[in-house]
């Protein structure tokens, strides 16, 4: 009975004990997940072995045998279902990385926007806002991708810029190029620019702290990105050999197509987005006190200047947190493409390939962890930037 005592006075002792009650929950709650999950994996092996299936992905190697129509890389019809997994997985990056600039800014000038004293521009800003994110994004996408094939002139019909771009209901026709062995001298220039706006970024931001002088940022790092390299593709004898779009027959030939449903999917998503981020803008700037705008405008400063070095700096501190949200939303929501016939990721691993082969768990498994990685860089991407931004306590 002493012993029985004893023991229980410890287990009583530790379970009282804030730090270590903490990690016995910890501990049980651990072990009820991986219970729940480990149930959950065995009841699948179960009943997949009970209808004469196991799990194989010896099915990525065989011939995919269907067509995709956007491709990043080179595919054919005989290529495997990895490659077009992989094909695949390109065009939801492609939706991804340019949904999430176009969004960022539209969402940002918006915010601004809804802060105006003109009074049409901030209510053309709150119409647009309550319009967007009311309505359901799938409805957006499909608005805009009927808009481009319905409204939009036939293939003979399409709108002609300078002979050089041309708009119909199948796309957007555009030039594309082939370097030459000097374009990497322009390249390299490019990418000398890239590295000398980082570097001046920071010089000129200690100068101001130091000194209080400012430099024209935005003109010298247009000069270092777009003028430099400009003067160093004419230096070099426009070293690209450009292939320009001609209509032949029923359809164009040449050059490169951006297709329908990649724009409508594109400006669908990130008109939604960015009604969100908008919102999410406006709170962080109305979020910094308005003194410090009275400060700055007691400096000297103009509003623009006291937007962007004062407002923003400080509001960004309230908005990358929900802004890191709005960014995995974007990504996951491009998973809806499918209803377009967007050839992404979840259309054909997760659709065509998983109909063929029967090879349900695997494709969807292939599926969730290509989204659940692609979640987890843009979340760890925004938390760096979130840490780096922080204000640092003394």
């Amino acid at each position: 009975m002493t012993g029985n005592s004893t023991s229980n006075n410890r287990l009583l002792r530790l379970w009282y004990d804030k730090e270590s009650r903490s990690v016995i929950v910890q501990i049980i709650s651990l072990a009820v997940i991986l219970g729940f999950f480990a149930y959950l994996i065995n009841n699948a092996a179960v009943n997949m072995a009970a209808i004469g299936k196991d799990i194989d992905f010896s099915f990525l190697f065989n011939p995919a045998d269907y067509d995709i129509n956007q491709t990043l890389i080179d595919y054919s019809s005989r290529s495997s279902h990895f490659r077009a997994g992989l094909v695949g997985l390109l065009n939801t990056l492609l939706i991804a990385a340019f949904g999430i600039v176009i969004a960022t800014v539209l969402g940002f000038t918006l915010g601004v926007m809804r802060l105006s004293k003109n009074w049409i521009t901030q209510k053309l800003a709150y119409i647009y806002i309550e319009y967007m994110r009311n309505v359901p994004v799938l409805l957006h996408i499909l608005l805009l991708y009927g808009i481009i094939v319905n409204v939009f002139p036939k293939t003979k019909q399409a709108y002609n810029f300078g002979d050089t771009f041309f708009l119909s209901n199948r796309g957007l026709m555009s030039p594309t190029g082939t370097f030459e062995p000097a374009m990497w001298f322009v390249v390299a220039t490019f990418v000398a620019g890239i590295a000398f706006t980082l570097w001046f970024r920071s010089y000129a931001r200690k100068t101001q702290e130091q000194t209080g002088k400012t430099y024209p940022l935005f003109w010298i790092s247009l000069a270092a990105l777009i003028v430099v390299p400009s003067i160093a593709y004419f230096i070099a004898g426009s070293p690209m050999v450009w292939e320009y779009p001609a209509l032949k027959g029923f359809n164009f030939k040449g050059g490169m197509v951006i297709r329908p449903e990649f724009i409508a999917l594109l400006l669908a998503l990130s008109m939604y987005t960015a009604a969100f981020i908008g919102e999410i803008v406006r709170g962080g700037i109305l979020a910094v006190d308005h003194g410090q705008t009275e400060a700055s405008y007691a400096l000297g400063l103009s509003p623009s200047r006291t937007l962007s070095l004062v407002v923003i700096p400080q509001a960004m501190r309230v908005i990358i947190p929900p802004l890191t949200s709005q960014y995995l939303n974007l990504a996951k929501n491009s998973s809806l493409a499918i209803a377009i016939g967007y050839m992404d990721i979840v259309a054909t691993i997760g659709g065509i390939s998983l109909n063929q082969t029967g090879r349900e768990m695997e494709s969807m498994a292939i599926v969730l962890s290509m989204y659940l990685v692609l979640s987890l860089i843009i979340s760890s991407a925004m938390n760096w930037y979130n840490k780096r931004i922080q204000l640092v306590s003394r």
